[in-house]
């Protein structure tokens, strides 16, 4: 079945060179979720395309035709999506290339998601703007599992429904939440499991224990994929 969208808000998060001209492109879209694309001629020195197709604007995308692999009609920048923000540059850059390779990987095709656009949106113009990238990375985790159906319970005991204790230590079983106890594998604080339900990273401990707990919970829905990115950004002691 075509499709046909127009002036649809969107981001690229990666490009595949197609033939000896064109690109292949991933595109995550505000309306129609995540979309392959092909720019024909996106390659050639004169393309109008050429110096638009980047990853971390805001643009505006027209396209049609199958779902599996539409083609790119036009491409612009869409100023009016959000403020202009600094280029991504080190790790800032780092953090944007792993939240574009989460939405690549988690999240389906045609799969619609509207808030989860809006928090990519958000976390983009908060790295630019040099948030505590910590912050950031969790916050839009929380943001993606919660959308994927997988939304993680920092607030209250799993087996008991009881609040929290800061001073408690707790196991974090995958699909229930967090159990009282001591020891065994996931072990995370309560004043660090009210952190993350907070958003509150300004501890060290809160963010070296949110890390590791995030890591294993995005892992989890992977099912044995390799994200490219985690391997630098862990050597840079943010993931």
């Amino acid at each position: 079945m075509k499709k046909r969208a127009d002036h649809e808000a969107g981001y690229v998060l990666h490009t595949y060179p197609y033939k000896e001209t064109s690109l292949i492109v991933e595109a995550f879209t505000r309306r129609h979720g995540r979309v392959a694309l092909l720019a024909r001629g996106a390659r050639r020195p004169r393309s109008a395309m050429r110096g638009v197709l980047l990853a971390f604007h805001p643009l505006r995308l027209g396209w049609s035709g199958s779902a599996e692999l539409a083609t790119l009609i036009s491409a612009e920048w869409g100023g009016g999506l959000q403020v202009a923000f600094r280029p991504l540059s080190g790790r800032g850059l780092m953090c944007g290339f792993y939240l574009s390779e989460l939405i690549l990987r988690l999240l389906p095709r045609e799969d619609p998601h509207e808030a989860l656009f809006d928090a990519y949106a958000q976390a983009l113009a908060r790295l630019s703007a040099q948030d505590p990238f910590p912050a950031v990375l969790r916050s839009f985790e929380k943001r993606l599992l919660a959308e994927l159906g997988y939304a993680p319970v920092f607030d209250r005991d799993a087996s008991t429904g009881a609040p929290i204790e800061p001073a408690g230590s707790y196991i974090y079983e995958p699909d229930r939440g967090p159990v009282r106890a001591s020891h065994g594998d996931l072990v995370i604080s309560g004043r660090t499991l009210l952190d993350l339900a907070a958003d509150d990273y300004s501890r060290s401990e809160t963010r070296d224990e949110a890390r590791y707990l995030m890591r294993a919970l995005i892992g989890q829905r992977l099912h044995g994929q390799v994200l490219h990115t985690r391997s630098v950004l862990m050597e840079l002691n943010e993931l």
